[in-house]
Order: C-alpha cells, then structure tokens, then sequence
C-alpha cells in the first residue's frame, strides 16, 4: 500500500537576486527590490513529502520524528538566519530564487531517503509566493 507524509519547518534566511553577467541597470529592470545590495530576506515555509510502501510492521512510510530530525539537521540548520548569497556555498554560482533554492534542498534531501522512497518539496517565499520540484 502506497501514502504520502508530510512535514512542515519553517526558517529565516536573507539573499540578493543579482545576475554577475548583467548591467546593474538589467538586474534593477528584471529583479526590481529583490536586486538590493543590502539583500531582503523571507520567512520560508517548507513541506516535504514522502510517497512510498507504508511498512506493515510499523504502519509508516517514514518515522516522522525521523523526517523532522533530518530537516532540522540538513536543512534548517544550513539556512536559517544565513545569507544564502554570502554563507551558503551552495549559491555560489546559483542564483539564490526560490526555484533553484527547492531544487537544492530536494538535492541534500533525496540521497538520505530509502531508494524506492518519492520525495516531493514545496518551498513557501511568501504567502503568496511558492516553488515545488520532486519526483512526482
């Protein structure tokens, strides 16, 4: 039998949407306020999904505790209160938008899960505004 779990977490973290190869004039014209040079940050809100096999002896697809452990430790911990820009190596040469930014976090995630395990993230910005990339 196949299901799908959920854990949300929540984070701060700050970036600045610049584009190296463009004129300051460009990045202003496509990135408007999120081009500052003194950044802007965002309250992101996180779910991950799991889809797989729930096991008959313990009921779960994935203890989780466990799932919550493990975005504390990878995720969380790696990105609250940084600046992706300028402590995060992993925007070194990314753009930190929040397209690219589920894409890396589904990329630290996904090794660390059972191999027939699904993985599927949703990324919040705002309210309003949000980024998924997974398997399904």
């Amino acid at each position: 039998m196949i299901s799908t779990i959920c854990r949300k977490a929540h984070f701060n973290a700050a970036h600045r949407l610049h584009n190296p190869n463009w004129s300051d004039e460009k990045n202003v014209e496509i990135f408007g306020k999120c081009n500052s040079r003194n950044y802007h940050g965002h309250n992101f809100d996180l779910e991950v999904r799991i889809r797989g096999e729930i096991d008959p002896n313990t009921g779960f697809v994935m203890d989780l505790a466990v799932l919550g452990a493990l975005i504390a430790d990878e995720i969380e911990e790696r990105f609250d209160h940084k600046n992706l820009n300028e402590d995060c190596p992993e925007f070194k040469e990314l753009l930190p938008t929040t397209e690219y930014f589920v894409k890396v976090i589904y990329d630290i995630l996904k090794p660390k899960l059972d191999k027939e395990q699904l993985l599927h993230i949703t990324l919040h910005e705002t309210q309003k505004n949000s980024a998924e990339y997974g398997d399904w």
